[in-house]
């Protein structure tokens, strides 16, 4: 499995180049300002790293992702389940769930899910 973990604060930074991308590497400074609170050396700081760790690219000012948020969000899905429930889907489904209901549409969303991720 790739590494593909990231820090609260670099997910939510990369979550506002995933929201609006592509942007300009002034807009993203002036997203981060208004949704992260961050002043521009903490946004281009940011940046850079992301870039460097092959999450983001700025080419010519334009910023846009290299990687997609859904495979960020699958990564770090797989290894909560690994290493909270040992693995176990059922387990955290169990806890998750708790004592709480589900509507028939996501009762029957997460069972064509389950069919179509079935082993055959």
């Amino acid at each position: 499995m790739e590494n593909l973990k990231l820090c609260e604060s670099d997910y939510r930074f990369m979550c506002v180049i995933w929201d609006n991308e592509p942007l300009t590497s002034r807009r993203l400074v002036e997203l981060c300002a208004g949704r992260l609170g961050w002043k521009k050396p903490t946004t281009y700081t940011t940046l850079k790293k992301l870039c460097d760790k092959g999450f983001a690219q700025n080419v010519d000012t334009i910023v846009t992702s290299l990687i997609p948020r859904e495979r960020v969000q699958a990564y770090e899905s797989e290894r909560f389940v690994e290493r909270a429930f040992d693995g176990s889907l059922p387990g955290f489904l169990a806890s998750f769930l708790g004592g709480k209901t589900i509507s028939d549409e996501e009762a029957e969303a997460l069972k064509a899910l389950i069919d179509a991720h079935r082993e055959d």
